[in-house]
């Protein structure tokens, strides 16, 4: 998977990650739904999707026949092939321009690894802390660091090498100028949940699942032979999924500090 946009243009400049298909994108959104435990008959429910990219996302859920969604987007910058069904604010760096505690969801699909350094990415989940409500539930997914292949410039290995060589690589294998992501290990990312005041759920199993049953055909023997490994398994394997897939919320004062990636 790739990301729907980078979302700090004052230290990334102005690379582009966004992912422009807007069927993938449809399909991403179910799965952002079925994950989130989403489904409700109760109108008016205020979504936020950071790093909008295409648009796509924000559109399809936007635009459901009887959506219970009033959605709005943010990007740094305007890249959206789709407007309907969604409000759109372009933003500047990872500060949200909307008030604490305006939405019951929130979404950050695979933007945490384009924001900046590990404090930056620190200040991205507290705003989505900040503007989340009570109750509220978030998403962020974000690519594993150990996956064999760099999902966006598609190098073996680019992301297990120290930082300081990365831009190198990417140079020599003639891909970019420099190396502009941070994909994170899981325990960096429950690291980075829990320093920011959220109670995260590791939702990786829920996520293959839910893309095989959706995105149907392609994936008929994956799914097949999926079907029959438990989910105790899956989850054994947590820390090599390709993807991180988290579900967020507030933790409140009165909780303390919870449990990491809690799952099966």
């Amino acid at each position: 998977m790739h990301s729907d946009r980078s979302m700090d243009a004052d230290n990334f400049g102005h690379s582009v990650h966004a992912v422009l298909d807007l069927p993938s994108r449809r399909l991403k959104a179910r799965k952002i739904l079925d994950v989130m435990h989403l489904a409700s008959n109760r109108a008016g429910l205020r979504l936020l999707e950071v790093g909008c990219g295409s648009g796509g996302i924000s559109n399809y859920l936007g635009t459901l026949p009887g959506s219970p969604f009033v959605v709005d987007a943010v990007d740094v910058e305007d890249n959206r092939l789709v407007h309907d069904g969604y409000r759109f604010t372009k933003v500047s760096s990872v500060v949200l321009p909307f008030a604490d505690a305006s939405f019951d969801a929130v979404i950050s699909n695979h933007v945490v690894e384009h924001v900046g350094d590990m404090e930056v990415q620190h200040r991205h989940l507290c705003e989505l802390r900040r503007v989340l409500r009570s109750g509220g539930t978030g998403y962020l997914a974000v690519p594993n660091r150990w996956q064999l292949v760099e999902p966006h410039f598609r190098l073996p290995f680019l992301s297990w090498i120290p930082t300081r060589w990365r831009s190198t690589y990417v140079r020599l294998a003639r891909r970019g100028s420099r190396y502009d992501c941070r994909p994170l290990t899981r325990g960096e990312l429950e690291a980075h949940f829990e320093r920011a005041g959220l109670a995260c759920e590791n939702a990786c199993v829920q996520a293959l699942r839910s893309t095989l049953a959706i995105e149907g055909g392609q994936w008929t023997l994956q799914r097949h032979l999926l079907a029959r490994v438990p989910d105790r398994l899956l989850w054994s394997l947590r820390s090599a999924c390709p993807t991180h897939v988290y579900r967020f919320r507030r933790r409140e004062a009165a909780e303390g500090a919870p449990g990491r990636g809690s799952g099966p």
